[in-house]
């Protein structure tokens, strides 16, 4: 673990497993959504949704069902619309749980305006901005990167810097920034691009692969992670 860093300027959250948890809602809808647009969902039962872009998902189990990227592409837009609308309709909160210490904390970072938050997902923003709007999250976060912005994790934190530059009129330097994620994906990409990342056992990933991928930090939950960052406790 990294030891020394001052607190960060600018934190990056993922959404699914750290910040709420949907339950067993969004796959079937996506499943769906594949079927009706391509014939096929695929492997979707056995897939591991976890810190994989949108994109990324639809690519992998197409591929694996042999159709053409070049078909994959193309008929994409119109699978997304179709997911994004049922989950629109059908995401219900009473089956969504929000994680632990996940609305002390932004509260309380909210309310001292320091460090800034964005997000780093995943999701389609639009998919990103419903589940977050289940639970009243989204004034907490004017901007982000989301799975509309890359197919692979690794592309979408230069994405999020580039945005808090317009948004927030400064740039920000990888050690001024910090990564939260449940997977080693999230963790994948923070260390690509040399940002600190803190990892949280939230998600479908147990807390000894999230040691064994080298994240900075790890937490069984954001609760426990307030006693072990001070700035997010103070």
């Amino acid at each position: 673990m990294r030891a020394g860093l001052p607190p960060p300027q600018l934190v990056l959250f993922d959404i699914d497993g750290t910040l709420l948890d949907c339950g067993a809602q969004a796959r079937p809808l996506f499943g769906a959504a594949l079927l009706e647009t391509f014939g096929t969902c695929g492997g979707i039962e056995a897939y591991n949704f976890a810190g994989r872009t949108d994109p990324q998902i639809v690519l992998d189990l197409l591929r694996a069902c042999g159709l053409e990227e070049a078909a994959i592409h193309a008929g994409m837009p119109a699978m997304r619309d179709l997911y994004l609308g049922r989950l629109e309709r059908a995401l219900d909160r009473s089956r969504m749980k929000l994680l632990p210490g996940v609305a002390d904390l932004l509260a309380r970072l909210a309310a001292r305006q320091e460090p800034e938050l964005a997000l780093l997902t995943g999701n389609w923003e639009r998919g990103a901005r419903i589940k977050l709007g289940r639970f009243d999250l989204n004034p907490y976060f004017a901007f982000g990167a989301f799975g509309s912005d890359g197919i692979e994790r690794g592309e979408l934190p230069p994405i999020a810097l580039e945005r808090a530059a317009r948004h927030l009129g400064r740039r920000f330097a990888p050690e001024e920034v910090l990564i939260v994620g449940d997977s080693i994906h999230d963790v994948a990409c923070a260390r690509q691009h040399g940002i600190p990342v803190l990892a949280v056992a939230t998600g479908r990933t147990p807390l000894s692969e999230l040691a064994a991928s080298g994240a900075d930090w790890l937490a069984e939950d954001l609760e426990s992670a307030a006693g072990l960052l001070a700035w997010m406790g103070d």
